[in-house]
C-alpha cells in the first residue's frame, strides 16, 4: 500500500494536490510520501519483531537527511557503506551506536573515524580489510566490534547489476575461506570479529533465494562454533524489492518463516537491512510535458525531467509506471510513446514503448516508485542542477532539499592560476 490517491481526477500524495506543489516548487521534483514510509518500516519491522531482528535502514537508496530521520525516529538504525552517509546519519540523529559500517572499500581514514564515532559494527570483506582494521584500531586504542560478510554462491534471479551474492562479484568472502579468516581474526590485536553477514542482491521478490543463502550461514556458524570461535550475531542483509510493475511484491510474512527457520534458534542476535522496500514506493518524481512531437515510428512526449534525475531506466533497464498527474486514469492512445528528457543522449528517456494518454504542453506526469536510487543517483550531466526534494505528511509539504542553481554547481569548480589572469 501507498499513500499516492486520485482525488476529484487529481493525484494526491496523501492530503496534498500535486498540483499545488508543482506551483510551489516547480518541476521537476522528487515527492515523498512520509506515511508510506512508515507503514513499509512498521510492516518489515512487525513480520520480525518475534525474533528480535533489529531494523537497519540501508540508506544508500535515499540519503536525504528528512527521510533518514523518519525512519529513524521510528526506530530503525542505519546501513552505511561509506564515512559520508556515517556523517548523514549522525546529523539525522541516529546514534552511532545504530549504525553499520559495511562496504567493500573503507579506507583506514574511514575505519579510524568509524571506530572514534563508536559506530555498532564494521563488516569486513577482504583479508586485507581485517589486517587494516586491526592496525587503526591497535593504533587509537579501540577495540573493533566487526562481522564478516561472506558470499554464499547463490543466485538472487534479479538484475546482474544488482546481484551480490554470486561467487563473481565483488563482495564478501568465499565461504571456504570464511574459517581461515576467523582464525587470522583471533590472532590480530584490536578486533573482535563475532559476526556473519550475508547479502545476495536488490530487488528480490521471490523469497526463496534466502532460504539457501541462509541455510548456508547458519551451517557456516555451526562450523565456526565447532572451531571454537564465538559468533553472536547475524546480519542477513536487505534486498525485498517492489512491484514496479507486474511484479508480485514479496512476501514479509513468508520471509520471516525462512529467518525463524534457518537462522532463528542459533541463539544469535539479528538484524536487516531493508532499503528499496522501505522507500521506493514512498518516492515520485514528477515532471512536466514540454513538448510532444510526432516521429517516423513513435511519439516522443519530450518532458523537463531527464535521465540525469532518474538514471534507473537506462541503467538497469527498468521500468516505473508513469501515470498523468490529472486524469491518471484517462485512456490510452493507440500506438506507443517514449517519455524522454532534454539530455543529449539517446539513452536519456524515463519510459520506453508505453502505452500513454494523450498529453499536451504543461501536462504533470508523475513517475511511479522513484523513492530509491533517484534523486540519490542523480547528477548535473549537462549541466543541469539537482532537483528538489519535498516530504509530505498529512496535509502538510515542505521542501527537504532546494533546486540547486547553475552558479552553485558552477561554485565548485576553479581555475587554475595560470587562466585566472584575465
Amino acid at each position: 500500500m501507498d499513500h499516492f490517491t486520485t482525488r476529484s481526477g487529481v493525484l494526491h500524495v496523501e492530503d496534498v494536490a500535486i498540483p499545488a506543489i508543482a506551483d510551489a516548487v516547480g518541476t521537476p521534483f522528487y515527492c515523498y510520501s512520509s506515511a508510506t514510509m512508515l507503514d513499509r518500516y512498521n510492516a518489515y519491522a512487525g513480520a520480525l519483531e518475534a525474533l528480535g531482528a533489529k531494523v537497519y535502514y540501508a540508506m544508500k537508496a535515499n540519503s536525504n537527511l528528512a527521510v533518514i530521520k523518519t525512519l529513524g525516529d521510528a526506530g530503525a538504525g542505519a546501513d552505511v557503506v561509506s564515512i559520508g552517509e556515517v556523517q548523514r546519519c549522525l546529523a539525522a540523529g541516529i546514534p552511532a551506536a545504530r549504525i553499520l559500517f559495511a562496504g567493500v572499500g573503507k579506507t583506514r581514514e574511514e575505519m579510524a573515524e568509524a571506530l572514534r564515532l563508536g559506530v555498532y559494527q564494521i563488516n569486513l570483506e577482504s583479508e586485507g580489510e581485517l589486517r587494516a582494521l586491526s592496525e587503526v584500531a591497535t593504533s587509537i586504542g579501540i577495540e573493533a566490534r566487526a562481522g564478516l560478510r561472506v558470499n554464499p554462491d547463490v543466485d538472487a534471479r534479479t538484475h546482474a547489476k544488482i546481484t551480490t551474492g554470486r561467487k563473481e562479484n565483488k563482495f564478501g568472502i568465499d565461504l571456504d575461506a570464511t574459517r581461515a579468516i576467523f582464525d587470522l581474526a583471533a590472532s590480530l590485536p584490536g578486533v573482535s570479529l563475532r559476526s556473519l553477514s550475508v547479502h545476495i542482491g536488490s530487488q528480490l521478490t521471490d523469497i526463496e533465494p534466502y532460504r539457501e543463502a541462509y541455510e548456508r550461514v547458519r551451517d557456516m556458524t555451526l562450523e565456526l562454533r565447532a572451531a571454537g570461535h564465538e559468533i553472536d550475531h547475524l546480519d542477513l542483509g536487505g534486498g525485498l524489492g517492489i512491484a514496479y510493475g507486474a511484479e508480485t511484491p514479496p512476501d514479509l510474512k513468508g520471509y520471516a518463516e525462512i529467518v525463524r527457520d534457518k537462522v532463528g534458534n542459533l541463539g544469535c542476535a539479528l538484524s536487516v537491512e531493508p532499503g528499496r522496500f522501505l522507500v521506493g514506493d514512498a518516492g515520485i518524481l514528477v515532471t512536466r510535458v514540454i513538448y510532444v512531437k510526432q516521429g517516423g515510428e513513435k511519439r516522443f512526449v519530450i518532458a523537463d525531467a531527464a535521465m540525469n534525475d532518474l538514471i534507473r531506466p537506462t541503467l538497469y533497464e527498468a521500468f516505473h509506471g508513469v501515470v498523468p498527474v490529472v486524469n491518471p486514469d484517462a485512456p490510452a492512445l493507440d500506438g506507443v510513446c517514449d517519455l524522454v528528457g532534454p539530455i543529449c543522449e539517446s539513452g536519456d528517456y524515463l519510459a520506453q514503448n508505453r502505452a500513454l494518454p494523450a498529453l499536451g504542453e504543461g501536462d504533470l506526469l508523475a513517475v511511479r516508485s522513484a523513492g530509491a536510487y533517484g534523486a540519490v543517483m542523480s547528477s548535473t550531466y549537462n549541466s543541469r542542477p539537482l532537483i528538489p526534494e519535498v516530504l509530505v505528511k498529512g496535509a502538510d509539504f515542505d521542501v527537504v532539499r532546494r533546486r540547486q542553481t547553475v552558479e552553485e554547481a558552477m561554485a565548485l569548480d576553479a581555475m587554475p592560476r595560470w587562466l585566472a589572469d584575465g
